[in-house]
């Protein structure tokens, strides 16, 4: 497993029954990869895996590996327990999957000891080269620089990090105690030319669902250190990256897929599509990303 570059965080979507529309998830993961992403991380926050049950999860795992073919396929892990984290590892390593994105237990926010026996038992499930995803904003649970250097201590397959505190100095605190021994990547978009100017080396992205090509060119602008280029496109991308760092950040992505004809704005309740100012500022700003398009823009989507 190699854990570098741009690898979305894909969206689930649904047809209008709100089952998971597999035959999209086909065209999507494809079309990501050929406008230059590295990967695909499937049932993430923005993959809505909360509401999936654990064979809608396996389902969506084993569509998704057949339709990157040979790339590299993360299955983000987690759970309201530690016996189904650990089931859906192994399910993930039976079907195939390069690595394992860890998240924390959904609801339960436990201290430092519980913390470390979940994901401890998620690294000691499989073999699998894992990513441990710190996101205290959304979940409660904050991995703190020493915590993550401890794990690092003890496990060997604990290969990379998914840094979304929205804090870059996060990036260089981790480094400081872990020297090269972890790979960080930057899970909040609106922090990725900063966090890659701190030593990030992949981007778990969240708008990349609708611009792939673009995020793959500001991502490679900013790690080749094209600080002009890297700024223009950044100065263009903010006002839609920025909708990944808020709640309906979920709403908001799928409605920008919608707007641009690259799936639809359906979300699983209690989620509901964003409506009335929302959705008009929603509008407003893809209008405006479109109308000052950059020279590179992704493909056309497949139909």
């Amino acid at each position: 497993m190699k854990w570098y570059g741009v690898m979305p965080a894909i969206t689930t979507c649904f047809d209008e029954n709100l089952h998971v529309d597999h035959g999209f998830t086909t065209r999507h993961v494809q079309w990501l990869l050929a406008n230059g992403c590295t990967g695909i991380i499937t049932l993430g926050s923005l993959g809505e895996a909360a509401t999936l049950t654990l064979a809608e999860k396996e389902a969506v795992i084993r569509n998704v590996i057949a339709a990157a073919k040979q790339a590299r396929v993360v299955a983000a892990i987690s759970s309201l327990s530690t016996d189904e984290s650990v089931a859906l590892a192994k399910m993930a390593e039976q079907a195939s999957c390069s690595g394992l994105m860890v998240l924390p237990p959904y609801v339960y926010r436990g201290d430092w000891r519980e913390m470390k026996a979940y994901v401890s038992a998620v690294f000691r499930a499989t073999p699998l080269s894992c990513m441990l995803y710190n996101n205290p904003v959304s979940y409660g649970t904050d991995f703190l620089p020493e915590q993550i250097a401890e794990l690092a201590a003890e496990y060997s397959n604990f290969a990379a990090v998914k840094e979304s505190s929205t804090d870059v100095r996060r990036v260089t605190a981790i480094r400081a105690l872990t020297g090269n021994r972890l790979r960080i990547f930057v899970g909040v978009d609106d922090a990725i030319v900063e966090g890659i100017a701190a030593g990030a080396v992949g981007w778990v992205a969240g708008l990349v669902n609708a611009f792939p090509a673009e995020s793959v060119a500001l991502f490679d602008a900013a790690i080749a250190g094209r600080h002009e280029e890297a700024f223009a496109l950044y100065r263009w991308f903010l006002p839609l990256l920025r909708m990944d760092t808020v709640p309906k950040f979920i709403q908001l992505i799928k409605q920008v897929q919608q707007e641009i004809g690259v799936g639809n704005a359906r979300v699983r309740p209690p989620r509901l599509e964003v409506i009335g100012a929302e959705l008009q500022e929603t509008r407003a700003a893809v209008q405006h990303a479109l109308q000052h398009q950059p020279v590179v823009k992704s493909s056309a989507f497949p139909k």
